[in-house]
């Protein structure tokens, strides 16, 4: 399912100003649990919860090709680490390039996402069966 997208900014102060944090060389992470959650379940056709996500790049990573590659990439490296690990629902998440982002590969950004939200602990746990 696609991802639901933070459009506004209070939502993004919000993340910031009372949310956890983890922050690594590449990305910073912020969650904030969602109090709309409810009802974008009941808006959902699936009937499931859903994260909202923000990705911010600020101009001190560059100019807008830099931007949009940081934002891309941590847009797929979130998207796999959902797929493949799966996330906690119900959050708001928003995930802040950095500056080392523009010039590491997209397995590292993912590495350092992933321990990012292990530290936030919004990895779900498989049950091996």
């Amino acid at each position: 399912m696609k991802q639901l997208a933070i459009c506004e900014n209070h939502l993004y102060r919000k993340a910031y100003a009372g949310g956890k944090r983890a922050v690594t060389k590449t990305v910073a992470v912020y969650v904030l649990r969602d109090r709309k959650s409810a009802q974008l379940q009941k808006a959902n056709p699936k009937k499931e919860k859903v994260n909202r996500v923000g990705i911010a790049a600020s101009k001190k990573i560059g100019g807008a090709v830099q931007r949009n590659r940081a934002k891309r990439v941590i847009r797929e490296a979130y998207r796999l680490t959902d797929a493949e690990i799966g996330v906690k629902k119900g959050y708001l998440v928003v995930i802040s390039a950095r500056e080392e982002s523009t010039v590491c590969k997209m397995q590292d950004v993912k590495r350092d996402m992933q321990y990012c939200l292990t530290k936030l602990d919004l990895l779900e746990t498989r049950k091996e069966e």
